[in-house]
């Protein structure tokens, strides 16, 4: 995949890293990310994609930007009230990296259309923040045999994995699926929702950004990945917790 001059410039601090280096950055060029939610966790995943020169970056979300949003949300505006947050989020992307290719896609992930959409991509990362999309984009990404990057975030606290239950471990077993950590969803209205209880908005940049640094970890190969372990962060006390867990 051809950098051009421009691109050379403006990727140079990642060029110069070892671990990553001109091939990596080819990489990440013929890389097609898909992002679900342009929200708080979407915001910071979308500009650090798009930063580092990923490609072609798919963002959907059936929503529209409000106020209230703008607390968390940083690839809005005011000026952006009322619009869709994806050709919101699409206007701030190109303004950002116009060498980087953003489709969008205005509508919910759902049963009907998640095979057709995530199908289209070589990895997702969910920022979503319910659990019916949660679910369904685990199950759809296992199908399509996709490295899915998921993050949930609550007031004070959040967690993110990596998932590529088709892809084997260093030990030759499969790496786990979604549901060996998560079993189950929890009932409907057992945990109140972000209108409810609130979020402290820059939890969400801190995991947003944790999941894009994931995401460009899988597609240049560098580092451990994040598969077969789920972080815990709380926010209050500034600690990281890891859970292991495995196929089952």
């Amino acid at each position: 995949m051809h950098l051009s001059s421009e691109e050379l410039e403006r990727y140079a601090r990642h060029i110069v890293l070892a671990d990553i280096g001109g091939a990596g950055q080819q990489k990440l060029k013929a890389a097609k990310v898909l992002v679900i939610g342009a929200g708080g966790l979407g915001s910071p995943v979308l500009q650090y994609l798009a930063a580092a020169g990923v490609g072609t970056i798919g963002i959907i979300d059936d929503d529209i930007v409000s106020l209230s949003n703008l607390q968390r949300q940083t690839i809005h505006t005011s000026e952006t009230c009322g619009s869709s947050k994806v050709e919101s989020a699409k206007a701030f992307l190109k303004s950002l990296n116009p060498h980087v290719n953003i489709e969008i896609h205005h509508c919910r992930l759902t049963q009907a259309n998640g095979d057709e959409i995530i199908a289209q991509y070589d990895l997702v990362a969910d920022g979503s923040d319910n659990f019916d999309t949660r679910y369904l984009s685990a199950d759809v990404c296992e199908k399509h045999e996709k490295i899915l990057v998921t993050a949930a975030v609550g007031q004070f606290d959040a967690s993110i994995t990596t998932l590529k239950p088709h892809k084997v471990n260093k030990d030759g077993n499969l790496y786990p699926r979604y549901r060996d950590i998560f079993p189950q969803k929890p009932p409907d209205g057992l945990l109140p929702t972000c209108e409810e209880a609130g979020i402290l908005g820059a939890l969400t940049g801190i995991i947003g950004s944790m999941q894009a640094l994931e995401i460009i970890k899988e597609i240049t190969e560098t580092g451990e990945s994040l598969a077969g372990r789920l972080i815990l962060y709380d926010a209050k006390s500034t600690r990281f917790q890891e859970i292991t867990y495995k196929r089952k």
